[in-house]
């Protein structure tokens, strides 16, 4: 077992494999709690068809190019509305209901972080295949020596590894965020004004 250790350690990409291991091993266990709190529960699954149904409705409503221009235009601005402030009311119930699973996960993710910063401070964990931009020099080279802004430090790489992995593997279990939820993607797509 030692000796198998040994040859790891010896890898030249052995500190990056070991923070996208560790930070694989993170998005589990965060995902898995997550499940445990949130969306195994009946309150959660209620409010996710509620807002699918929701989203869904107003987006027809939205774009139906069928609807009479003139003379149904008040009711269906009344629907809309409705359908809206019932979407932004179920997703503030969502985001409260998700709030306490997030504090522990964002507990688990300081205590890894603080873990591997202190593995590996003041260490190059990767190289870069380019030297990034001065504002994300500042990230990718934060706590390193030298003017090499090609070696990437771990807090770096851990950053885009949890970003990345915990996105792609709620998406692999089907925990994502509802279609219309606040928050379903990192940027909000613009509102379409039917005139």
């Amino acid at each position: 077992m030692a000796s198998n250790l040994s040859i790891f350690t010896n890898l030249k990409y052995s500190d990056s494999i070991t923070v996208v291991a560790i930070s694989i091993i993170t998005a589990i266990i965060c995902e898995f709690i997550s499940y445990l709190l949130i969306y195994r529960t009946n309150s959660y699954k209620s409010l996710k068809s509620t807002i699918d149904k929701a989203s869904k409705k107003l987006e027809t409503l939205k774009t139906d190019p069928f609807a009479p221009k003139i003379s149904l235009k008040k009711s269906k601005t009344k629907k809309i509305d409705r359908f809206e402030t019932n979407l932004k009311e179920s997703n503030r119930d969502l985001s409260m209901f998700k709030f306490k699973s997030g504090a522990v996960v964002a507990l688990i993710l300081f205590v890894v972080f603080r873990f591997l910063s202190n593995m590996f401070e003041g260490k190059a964990v990767a190289k870069l295949p380019f030297v990034p931009f001065k504002i994300v020099q500042k990230m990718s080279h934060r706590g390193l020596e030298g003017e090499d802004f090609t070696d990437c430090a771990m807090a770096f790489l851990y950053f885009l590894c949890s970003i990345s992995i915990r996105t792609n593997l709620q998406k692999f279990l089907g925990f994502s965020p509802p279609r219309g939820a606040a928050g379903a993607g990192l940027f909000a797509m613009p509102e379409v004004k039917n005139e």
